[in-house]
């Protein structure tokens, strides 16, 4: 008698609990599609004909670029807030020209932005210079710029919003509206903490490397390369500004860079292993015992002062994260919620904003955003045309922080000190490397010359005076290990785009461009 009453109790609950949840789900869809119908009635009164999700730099250039050509945007944004970042902080040359192409080239005027004119690298006790090309064919001028990340966001914010089609709000959006393979908008939490929803022909995700969006849109995986460790060494100016001060250190680099007239970051590579804890302040003493024993002498003060002056560290993880299409229709990914690479060459801003340029100029001629067909071609054709600027980035950034990494084995090392001897050989080696650090010449092939090029030379190192056996083991190594640097990246990317850019002449033609705005 108990088992067959126990026996009831239990399909009794289970019983209940399958109503409960059956009656949820059906109110929720009830309460989604309320909304969605309330929203499109929106519509019909002059709504907005694109929805972005994210107002940090991409979204807010995006807001504003579209919002020229006389679309209706509306950008929802978690926390308006001035943003307290330690990445996104130096715009290469190349990322200038894609500002100015967009007419946002005085969002770097009054945030104390501090010019940049190429590397100082550092390595064994030697010093060299290696400056950006003032002869490249570049359009514009060959500086970077170097800033506080937060201030550059509010400027962009400000520049958007100051056009009568452009609606910025403050709100945590929770979910895209999907209709049969469709997105339609999205359904968010407003500053007032109440649940709405907002239609558009098109959806652009742009909230950057933590998206929850993406996952819904995109079967690819972000893989955790290191961290970044940094802080900030305040009231205080590097002796020589204009460069950004490159450490080959061990374990990896290490970074000081002027950001501001008072303050100057300073930053590192970490693994995982044995990773210092911060609350307890054992990173501030590695980075003390470890690390300012390698910093030259006329940079050490300044990269101790925020430690003694117990600045807070911050810690960000260095992604990667091939980019590909969405499966979806109505809807665009950008930036770090797209693709990432490992940050060691400070070009994540310059290709979101390429893409921006060129996502711009395919949709210009669209007079219905609605037309999800021919809106399915531009974004195919987006995906192509940014191949040689992403590309060379992508695989840069992500080769040239192997060969940052310090270690024991010949052949690596082999590799660290030919990256270091190459790009600071002065001529055609430095100036070709540092355009395509720079974003000044964006071509996958001069990229894979130069990769060759140091890979030979340091094969060479390592074979001189005289090819002994094991020199030429080593050397075999090394060219093994730069075809491992290489030939994923490559795959990642797509080898016949690389190779054989069909797309190159469009994307120069976007490239060179004079501004229209």
């Amino acid at each position: 008698m108990d088992t067959v009453f126990t026996h009831v109790c239990l399909w009794t609950l289970l019983a209940f609990a399958l109503t409960w949840t059956v009656f949820y789900v059906t109110n929720m869809k009830k309460k989604v599609k309320e909304l969605a119908d309330a929203a499109a009635e929106e519509r019909r009164d002059g709504a907005a004909d694109v929805i972005i999700v994210g107002a940090g730099v991409g979204g807010s250039a995006l807001a504003y670029a579209l919002a020229k050509d006389g679309r209706r945007v509306h950008v929802i944004e978690r926390d308006m807030r001035e943003p307290e970042r330690m990445m996104g902080e130096f715009m290469q040359p190349g990322g200038r020209l894609m500002l100015s192409k967009l007419g946002l080239q005085d969002c770097l005027d009054g945030i104390d932005a501090q010019k940049a004119t190429g590397l100082a690298v550092y390595k064994d006790g030697k010093e060299a210079i290696a400056s950006f090309p003032v002869d490249n064919n570049f359009p514009y001028d060959p500086s970077a710029r170097s800033f506080h990340n937060g201030r550059f966001v509010q400027r962009l914010r400000q520049k958007a919003s100051s056009l009568p089609n452009v609606r910025l709000e403050e709100g945590t959006v929770r979910s895209l509206i999907e209709e049969k393979g469709v997105i339609k908008g999205v359904a968010y939490k407003n500053k007032a903490g109440e649940e709405t929803t907002a239609l558009a022909p098109l959806t652009v995700v742009c909230d950057g490397c933590y998206s929850n969006l993406r996952r819904s849109l995109n079967d690819n995986n972000a893989a955790v390369l290191s961290y970044q460790v940094g802080y900030i060494s305040k009231n205080c100016r590097l002796d020589d500004p204009e460069n950004l001060h490159l450490i080959m250190s061990k374990p990896s680099s290490t970074m000081l860079y002027q950001i501001s007239s008072t303050d100057v970051r300073c930053g590192f590579e970490l693994f995982p292993d044995n990773f210092p804890s911060i609350a307890k302040g054992e990173m501030a003493t590695f980075a003390k015992n470890n690390l300012a024993p390698q910093v030259p002498p006329k940079l050490r003060k300044i990269f101790l002062k925020g430690l003694d002056e117990g600045e807070h560290i911050k810690v960000v993880p260095a992604k990667c994260m091939s980019a590909t299409l969405s499966k979806k229709k109505g809807v665009i990914v950008l930036g770090d919620a797209f693709n990432m690479r490992h940050p060691s060459v400070a070009a994540g801003m310059m290709v979101l904003l390429s893409d921006i340029l060129i996502l711009r100029g395919l949709l210009q001629p669209l007079s219905n955003l609605g037309d999800v067909t021919k809106v399915s071609e531009v974004i195919k054709s987006f995906y192509n045309i940014r191949k040689p600027m992403s590309a060379t980035v992508n695989i840069l950034g992500n080769a040239f922080s192997q060969s940052l990494i310090a270690s024991t084995d010949v052949a690596k090392e082999a590799m660290r000190q030919g990256c270091y001897d190459y790009l600071c050989s002065g001529g055609f080696r430095t100036s070709g490397m540092m355009a395509l650090l720079g974003g000044m010449n964006p071509r996958p092939l001069s990229l894979i010359y130069h990769l060759c090029a140091i890979t030979l030379h340091s094969i060479g190192h390592l074979l001189s005076p005289f090819p002994y056996p094991l020199r030429i083991w080593h050397s075999l190594r090394l060219f093994g290990l730069s075809l491992k640097m290489l030939v994923p990246h490559l795959k990642a990317e797509g080898v016949s785009p690389i190779l054989f850019p069909a797309n190159a002449a469009a994307y120069r033609r976007s490239y060179m461009a004079t501004t229209a705005l």
